[in-house]
């Protein structure tokens, strides 16, 4: 959505009305949409409008909240009205998940019409007396900046921009990481090491990844250079009583949007933590990518294999495997699993995880691999089931195409960590004869507007041009053919999404 900056407007009373994808909230007027940041749907708020686009959509601040939903609650983080990790709290943690359900319905009440499948409520993260979700992070990560008093801080990115907002805490970072992080901050402060900036200085970031039980902690921190001034505070921090596991250095002297550079070091200790939280054991780096909540992940797997089911020895395959979070258990399930994965980092640690989780070997085949370059081979073998856990841009379309139409397992497993990228997806594979018996969401994210989702999808019939194929290979076959699909299912694919939040492009998300 191209914005347009414009001089301040008078104020502007209005309801909004919905959650957008972005986390903002919107009103609809006049055949105009006014995004809101800050309020609540329902609420009644008095806004400035501070841009406009030129596609009907305009941007506004909130001034003043004139009636306040009764969902809204005191954030529990002090550093909530400034810091972009959270954009949720001020919002009971109920209603959290009953927003982010709703938008999902929408979505595919927008894609596939009344007969959309049911959502099932979001599954959400334990809570504490204040039924508040807390320390679900097993991922820290820290951006180093200087207070205006020049001293050493560690914070997060305020929301949109690339000022960082020093904190004190961080309510959802693991209890232990954060102590990791601030006791590194304070022995890097110690000894005035300096934040690097475009005139020079060495301290990006600091990256902890801990045990769901917090027993292992192993953290990073991200310089510009191997330099002499970090090596009395790292010293400090690996014989101090918050001295985790593993200390690492990572080199990073380029400035890009990226956390780590390409060059990692071992201080001391371990390199990776031993998660065993998730039934097989995964060792996950701070550099490395696994799932950041692993209570959340505990979902994930649990909802994946009830999908495959209990029936032993199906062939399954598992497209963009990561370091085994599907594969691993499904295997240990006595399942036939063949995990396809890019990343050869990623594919090494599949192995090692798989090797410390006792999977024999006749159960898990590890194909390093691009799914895109490796779809039409395993086309012509035979599955029984696939899971797919694509990257936030989705599953490319000619991949989907593969899989729902040459390869058409009777069971698909979509895990999505992009609603509008699951709608296409669902769109294509129920053009090839699928249909959903299970949308279920899962808050990985609590207090963002991050929706993770499990689509369960079994296939009820063949597409049209498949059967058309199967039906002319059978007649040459002597086989017999199969019988013509109804008609119900030649109808044309639903339309993309309408509401004006689908449109907001990628950047702005």
């Amino acid at each position: 959505m191209a914005m347009r900056r414009t001089n301040p407007l008078p104020q502007l009373d209005l309801v909004v009305t919905d959650l957008a994808l972005s986390g903002e909230s919107y009103a609809e007027i006049k055949g105009e949409t006014i995004y809101v940041d800050g309020a609540i749907p329902g609420e009644k708020v008095r806004v400035r409008i501070t841009d406009r686009g030129d596609d009907g959509a305009a941007k506004a601040s909130l001034v003043e909240v004139l009636e306040p939903s009764p969902h809204r609650v005191a954030p529990a983080c002090p550093h909530a009205s400034r810091c972009g990790g959270c954009s949720f709290q001020h919002v009971a943690y109920e209603e959290q998940l009953r927003q982010k359900t709703r938008l999902l319905d929408g979505l595919l009440e927008d894609t596939f019409g009344p007969g959309r499948p049911p959502v099932s409520p979001m599954i959400g993260m334990p809570v504490d007396e204040d039924g508040v979700p807390r320390h679900f992070r097993q991922k820290a990560a820290f951006t180093f900046t200087e207070d205006d008093k020049g001293r050493l801080q560690i914070g997060h990115f305020a929301r949109g921009t690339n000022t960082v907002v020093p904190v004190t805490e961080c309510l959802v970072h693991s209890d232990r990481a954060n102590r990791v992080a601030f006791a590194i901050k304070d022995a890097m402060a110690a000894s005035r090491v300096p934040v690097a900036t475009e005139n020079g200085g060495l301290l990006r970031h600091v990256v902890v990844r801990v045990t769901e039980d917090e027993r292992e902690a192993v953290a990073v921190v991200v310089a510009t250079e191997e330099h002499r001034a970090l090596d009395a505070p790292l010293r400090r921090v690996a014989a101090s009583r918050q001295r985790p596991e593993g200390l690492l250095l990572n080199l990073h002297d380029q400035a890009s949007p990226y956390l780590f550079g390409p060059h990692t070091i071992r201080i001391d200790g371990l390199g990776h933590v031993k998660e065993t939280a998730l039934g097989p054991s995964f060792l996950s780096s701070p550099t490395g990518f696994f799932q950041t909540n692993i209570h959340g992940a505990s979902h994930l797997v649990r909802l994946v294999k009830a999908a495959i089911g209990a029936e032993a020895s199906l062939r399954v395959l598992d497209l963009y495997s990561g370091s085994g979070l599907f594969a691993l258990p499904l295997a240990l399930a006595k399942h036939r699993v063949t995990a396809v994965e890019e990343s050869r980092k990623a594919s090494r640690e599949a192995a090692k995880n798989a090797q410390l989780s006792g999977v024999p070997e006749s159960r898990l085949r590890l194909m390093p691999s691009k799914v895109e370059e490796a779809i039409e081979h395993l086309a012509r073998q035979e599955w029984d089931a696939a899971v797919i856990d694509p990257p936030r841009s989705g599953c490319p379309e000619p991949v989907i195409r593969t899989l729902t139409r040459k390869i058409a397992p009777p069971k698909l497993v979509i895990v999505s960590c992009n609603p509008e990228a699951l709608m296409d997806e669902m769109r294509l594979a129920f053009d090839a004869g699928y249909r959903a018996t299970l949308i279920q969401p899962v808050d990985m994210f609590p207090h963002t507007p991050h929706i993770e989702t499990v689509a369960v999808l079994e296939l009820r019939h063949r597409a049209r041009t498949v059967a058309r194929t199967e039906r002319s290979t059978a007649h040459l076959a002597g086989r017999r053919e199969r019988p013509e699909p109804p008609k119900e299912v030649r109808k044309k694919a639903a339309p993309k999404p309408k509401k004006p939040w689908a449109r907001m492009p990628k950047r702005e998300r």
